[in-house]
């Protein structure tokens, strides 16, 4: 959705939670940021809010009020529909909201090798660098 909106971007910032699959403990989260900064050829840059904070997200929170406003009183009987929901989401300041239905199947249990974590091109921020990294796209030689 942001290649169009932001055709000359040479990063992507990432805000995430700390814990769950998308924290910064797990070797998979990484693995595959890994893989997508390969695929888009972009520098994803991962900054997690620390253990207990999340609710302080404010770009959540500021979506999270309107998007509960419009599906008020609709009845959430699919996927689809919270999907069309959220997605039908704007403010009168301009706000957009965006939403896709991922319907891939993950499979569970995928082991991240010590080998696959060391090949990861990472580099760790000055500040709290376990919870703020970036992951560039890997240099492929022929």
């Amino acid at each position: 959705m942001g290649r169009k909106s932001f055709p000359a971007a040479c990063k992507l910032l990432v805000m995430a939670d700390a814990g769950g699959s998308n924290g910064y403990r797990p070797r998979l989260w990484k693995s595959e940021i890994q893989r997508l900064a390969d695929e888009i050829g972009l520098t994803i840059e991962i900054c997690h809010f620390p253990p207990g904070t999340s609710k302080w997200n404010k770009i959540e929170h500021q979506m999270f009020c309107h998007i509960t406003k419009n599906w008020r009183g609709r009845p959430l009987v699919s996927e689809e529909t919270v999907v069309q929901l959220i997605g039908a989401t704007t403010t009168s300041k301009g706000l957009r909201i965006k939403a896709a239905m991922d319907k891939r199947s993950y499979p569970l249990g995928i082991e991240v090798s010590k080998e696959r974590m060391k090949a990861l091109n990472l580099k760790e921020n000055e500040f709290h660098g376990n919870w703020n990294y970036e992951i560039s796209p890997q240099v492929i030689t022929k």
